[in-house]
């Protein structure tokens, strides 16, 4: 069976920030770097991140977020230990309640202010009835804003 990928396509204003932010965050190198180009290839997960530099980014688009679900605590801890030696501004949350699961994650945009998550679910896919409580509108979490 041949390896399916998701392909996200991102336009970004600068090609050189997005491409250092997109190395620290998935430490990888892009496997093609053309003039207001370039594209990672991933296999864990498996992606397909190309970046196309464009004068057409609107603040705050459609998109809400991406994410990556990893399978511990401990790779989110080492995500963090990865993102803040590359200099990078992280949001860090233990033990929260998103999207009815209890995670930890950390938090992290990149120089056109896409939002990245990393990560883990640590009960199930749900979280304990005691944790999850209802939100009023537009008190939203940043797992949800």
């Amino acid at each position: 069976m041949p390896t399916v990928k998701t392909h996200v396509a991102l336009r970004v204003s600068q090609l050189d920030p997005a491409i250092a932010f997109y190395r620290a965050l998935f430490e990888i190198a892009p496997v093609k770097h053309k003039p207001g180009y370039a594209k990672f290839d991933l296999e864990n997960p498996g992606l397909n991140l190309t970046l196309n530099v464009s004068d057409a980014i609107a603040p705050q688009g459609a998109l809400s977020h991406l994410g990556i679900q990893v399978e511990s605590t401990a790779a989110v801890e080492a995500a963090i230990a990865r993102l803040q030696a590359a200099g990078l501004e992280t949001l860090i949350e233990r033990d929260t309640d998103c999207c009815y699961a209890l995670q930890d994650k950390v938090w992290v945009s990149d120089p056109d202010g896409n939002r990245w998550e990393i990560f883990v679910v640590k009960v199930g896919d749900t979280a304990p009835d005691a944790t999850v409580t209802e939100k009023p509108a537009g008190s939203l979490k940043p797992c949800c804003a």
